[in-house]
């Protein structure tokens, strides 16, 4: 029997080809997000799933799939996943590390460099009709250059931001859960810091966390208020790693001086407050979405699935103990 697998969301046709010579595939290419029940029933008697971080794969649906083999995530994250009930049915779950690492730490730096500058603010200005001309205090910012740059959560991405402030003569502070090796350290010319130390003494804070009870609002009203008034705070990891009606509050009340945000609590839902705020330059969750980023990740994602279905180990298996059983 020819085995089945549903795609959740849009992907390259390049994706759906490389799937549809493994497999009958059912897509989705109208991109339209799938209910929790119609999820199921598409996936009833799939073998595989490739879903996006917009779907909910959780031990109801799973109950619904008896013949599921692999949930192939087409993203680094999964908190949209539950490894638990995944592993307790053999079901493998797989995600997309590493081909993303360098284009979303372009993109944090693209929101750095925003906030840094004034730029949505300053955009405005212009579009609205207000700029008369040159003056010498006009949307004055603050440089990104010889500051000292912190970065909680120093994986794969982090690293990378972290490359990316030498052309900037900049000061590199981190805070991790396990310090990384001296030469490691030193070829980022980063220094590893307690949290509270970072916040204090960083002009630019940006988290790279994964997103966990543990995680959950990383960031809240305390630690903003330990952070420099002139500093700014980037997000590129997941929302609810900032608690966002804290951060509304700080950037109104000056806490901080601005924010670059990628990611939301509850999103594609926002705290509507921050479209009234100047200081903070705001996008949709697109930090890795390059054209030939978005597409590795689908085919990252294909890969992963079609392995499980070979009955080979998936090159991205977050759940390996399914192996073992």
């Amino acid at each position: 029997m020819a085995h089945k697998v549903v795609v959740t969301r849009e992907v390259f046709d390049d994706a759906l080809d490389r799937l549809r010579a493994a497999a009958i595939v059912v897509d989705n290419q109208g991109d339209v997000p799938l209910p929790p029940a119609e999820l199921a029933a598409r996936a009833a008697d799939a073998d595989a799933i490739v879903c996006a971080l917009t779907d909910r794969v959780d031990a109801a649906l799973l109950a619904r799939c008896p013949r599921l083999k692999v949930v192939a995530n087409i993203a680094v994250g999964y908190n949209n996943i539950d490894l638990a009930a995944c592993t307790a049915r053999g079901v493998m779950a797989t995600n997309t590390p590493g081909v993303l690492d360098e284009t979303t730490a372009d993109f944090a730096w693209t929101l750095m460099l925003g906030a840094a500058r004034r730029i949505t603010e300053a955009e405005r200005y212009l579009r609205e009709g207000q700029w008369t001309g040159w003056q010498l205090k006009q949307l004055l910012g603050v440089d990104v250059h010889h500051a000292t740059l912190g970065i909680i959560g120093m994986g794969r991405i982090g690293q990378a931001i972290a490359r990316r402030a030498t052309g900037f003569s900049m000061q590199v502070l981190y805070c991790n859960r396990s310090r990384l090796d001296a030469e490691v350290e030193r070829g980022l010319n980063a220094r590893w810091v307690a949290r509270d130390e970072l916040l204090a003494a960083a002009d630019f804070v940006v988290l790279m966390v994964p997103y966990s009870e543990a995680t959950h609002h990383l960031i809240g009203a305390a630690e903003l208020a330990r952070m420099k008034p002139t500093a700014v705070l980037v997000n590129t990891a997941r929302g609810g790693v900032v608690d966002d009606v804290a951060l509304v509050d700080a950037l109104r009340r000056r806490v901080i001086a601005a924010a670059g945000i990628d990611v939301f609590e509850g999103e594609p839902a926002f705290h509507r407050d921050f479209l009234a705020l100047d200081n903070v330059v705001l996008a949709p969750h697109i930090a890795s979405s390059s054209a030939a980023t978005r597409r590795a990740m689908a085919m990252l994602a294909a890969r992963n699935a079609i392995a499980a279905l070979s009955g080979e180990r998936p090159p991205n298996l977050l759940n390996p103990q399914v192996l073992q059983a």
